[in-house]
Formats: C-alpha cells, sequence, structure tokens
C-alpha cells in the first residue's frame, strides 16, 4: 500500500481522512506547522515544514507516493478573497513544486464546483488557477469538486435544504440549484478514499453528481 502524504491534516476534513486511512493500514505523513504536530491523529508521521517552502519537506516524500492537498482557509468566506491567493493558491503551488520533484504516483486534489453564480467567485477563481496549475506540472490528477461540504459544526445549510429542493424543479433556476448542491462530510471522505484507492492515468474530475453517487 502507498504511503499518503497530506497536507491541512489538522483540518475539518483531514483528521478525519487520516484517522480513516490508518484505520485501513495506510502510512500517512502529514505536513504540519511546528506546534501543531499534537493536533494529528495518533500513528500519523509529522513532517515540520513551512507548507509555502517545497524546500523544506520536498525530501519527505517518497517517489510514488499519493499527495492529498487538503489545506487552506477556513471557513472560506467573501472577506477572505486575499487569503485564498496567499494561502490557498500559494500552498497548492509549494506542494505541485514539491510533489513533481519527488516524483508522485497521484496528486488528489479538494477544488470547488465552478458554478453559474458570482457567490465566492474569487474563491473558484483561485481554485481553478490550482487545477491549471497542477494540470500544466504533468502529474497524475484527481480534481474533486464539492460546493459547501455538511457535517459537525457545518449544518446550518441544511436550513435552506426545502428551498434548495424546490429551486431544482423550477427551470429557471433548476441548473444553479444543482450545482450549489449540499455534500455530506460521509460522502466527500468515501470519495477521497476513493480517489487514493484509484488512480487515475490522467487528469479526473469529480463533480457534485458524482460524489453523491460514490459508494
Amino acid at each position: 500500500m502507498k504511503t499518503i502524504f497530506v497536507t491541512g491534516g489538522t483540518g475539518y476534513i483531514g483528521r478525519r481522512l487520516i484517522n480513516l486511512l490508518l484505520a485501513k493500514n495506510y502510512t500517512v505523513k502529514a505536513l504540519v506547522r511546528q506546534g501543531s504536530e499534537c493536533k494529528l491523529p495518533q500513528g500519523c508521521q509529522p513532517i515540520i515544514a513551512d507548507p509555502f517552502d517545497p524546500s523544506t519537506f520536498k525530501s519527505a516524500i517518497s517517489k510514488g507516493d499519493i499527495f492529498v492537498q487538503l489545506l487552506g482557509v477556513p471557513h472560506p468566506g467573501p472577506k477572505k478573497k486575499e487569503l485564498f491567493r496567499t494561502i490557498d493558491l500559494a500552498s497548492v503551488k509549494a506542494s505541485v513544486a514539491a510533489a513533481e520533484e519527488a516524483g508522485v504516483s497521484h496528486f488528489v486534489y479538494i477544488s470547488v464546483a465552478q458554478t453559474p453564480t458570482r457567490i465566492m467567485r474569487e474563491y473558484q477563481q483561485c481554485r481553478a488557477e490550482a487545477e491549471e496549475e497542477i494540470m500544466l506540472s504533468g502529474l497524475r490528477a484527481t480534481f474533486i469538486r464539492p460546493w459547501y461540504v455538511v457535517g459537525p459544526g457545518h449544518y446550518w445549510p441544511l436550513l435552506f435544504q426545502p428551498l434548495f429542493k424546490l429551486l431544482e424543479i423550477l427551470p429557471p433556476t433548476s441548473e444553479k440549484a444543482k450545482a450549489l448542491r449540499l455534500i455530506k462530510l460521509t460522502q466527500i471522505l468515501k470519495t477521497l478514499l476513493f480517489a487514493i484507492k484509484n488512480p487515475f492515468p490522467g487528469t479526473r474530475v469529480i463533480e457534485i453528481s458524482d460524489i453523491r453517487r460514490v459508494r
């Protein structure tokens, strides 16, 4: 079984993914800053480095590893648009440089749905640029594109679920409403596991409709 190298391993999705991987007997390395290693699940190997400087962590990645890029701004919102570039996009560029030099076998990236709406346009743009950066590297990659992931501490959008269902039925709003469908935390974790277990020979995109079908 290949080693999984994770960025954003102390985050909302990252901690849960690492626990699942460890339970399936994967070897997991997680990139963290000094002092954050205690936040990682027990059994995960911490790699203490600067996520924006590939020279500080590229030697910790082995040829053939699977790289999972989860690092990003927590609770993204319109007021954080500058951080999308200085954290989300900048970390992807550093990760791609390190992964390319190390010769990883597969690069998995949680991007975002490119919706027909101006909501969070700067966030969508940065994630699209990150995808382009990965594709230009020539790495084998999977892009997972949810819109909003619902789970513990992130349940508030469920209040609008009845409205979303109605908007999906109405022709004038159907396309936009379907593009904003919510994804459960369990669904995104299953999709990440699927991407890790089933590397793609080129570039694969997993959209919201695909995420909802993963079992």
